[in-house]
């Protein structure tokens, strides 16, 4: 099986939650495949958002493009609901002035049903994310 981007919409996953929400720039943005869209932070951190695959699938590489997010924690979990995450990755992301932060992630144990996202601080009062690709391959649905 070749690899492709489980974290699209268009391969049925879903933003489950996001501590804020803007209309103009809401959560789904992050996995519509649109490099012109993307999910604003309304202020305070930490802010989170949870990706769901509605299957088990296996990651082997992350691409997060973000905008002023300083620190970004990533948890995971193959429970079938989304709770029992694990620490997976914590990254700390090198300012970009006017330009966007492509932060690329080779991952091992890369096995989840659920991806959290912890933006734990950022380099403004504001942060966004752009697009987050999961490079992988569905293992199993949910039974």
């Amino acid at each position: 099986m070749r690899n492709i981007d489980v974290c699209l919409s268009s391969e049925g996953t879903e933003v489950i939650l996001a501590t804020s929400s803007d209309e103009k720039h809401p959560p789904e943005n992050i996995i519509d495949g649109n490099p012109e869209t993307f999910w604003t932070t309304t202020g305070m951190f930490p802010q989170e958002f949870i990706i769901c695959f509605h299957k088990h699938v296996r990651i082997e590489r992350l691409l997060i493009q973000s905008y002023f997010v300083r620190t970004l924690r990533i948890e995971k979990s193959t429970s079938k609901e989304p709770v029992d995450f694990e620490q997976w990755i914590e990254r700390d992301l090198v300012h970009t002035e006017g330009q966007l932060q492509n932060e690329e992630i080779m991952v091992r144990d890369g096995h989840a049903t659920y991806l959290r996202f912890i933006i734990v601080s950022a380099f403004d009062h504001f942060a966004s994310v752009h697009s987050v690709s999961a490079e992988g391959i569905a293992v199993s649905n949910l039974s």
